[in-house]
């Protein structure tokens, strides 16, 4: 499954993810990543959360960093969540490229039972209609 939070720039995204994987990992079995381009917000997440700073990483495509998950993925078998704050940016890709980006992550989600909660410097109407229902929160 793959959750959306939406809006423009300087909404409070990063907020909303922050308090949610936050309030997420109190009942989580498994592991939770959460992937940044810094490591600004690494204490204000739980310490049993992974930050995975991802400006360590030089990613030139959405196949690169979508290999780069798919790794993060095997190595960790008690994988169950996966947050991506500010997506359009760690994916490199911009609105034209998002419906098919989405829906290779969602299938990876399906396949592999992981969740990822991805957030979108966008408004909702710039999202593509088939993933409305997966927004949880539009800013």
């Amino acid at each position: 499954m793959i959750q959306l939070i939406v809006g423009n720039e300087g909404k409070g995204k990063t907020k909303e993810m922050l308090d949610k994987v936050n309030e997420e990992i109190k009942a989580a079995s498994g592991n939770i990543v959460y992937l940044d381009k810094n490591a600004k917000h690494m204490y204000e997440l739980n310490n049993k959360i992974r930050l995975v700073d991802v400006s360590e990483f030089n990613f030139a495509s959405s196949d690169e960093f979508y290999g780069f998950i798919c790794g993060i993925m095997s190595q960790d078998h008690d994988l169950e969540q996966l947050y991506f704050d500010n997506f359009k940016r760690l994916a490199c890709i911009d609105n034209s490229q998002l419906e098919d980006v989405l829906g290779k992550f969602k299938k990876l989600s399906e396949e592999k039972g992981v969740n990822f909660c991805i957030s979108i410097a966008a408004c909702k109407d710039d999202i593509p209609s088939a993933y409305h229902e997966d927004i949880i929160v539009s800013l």
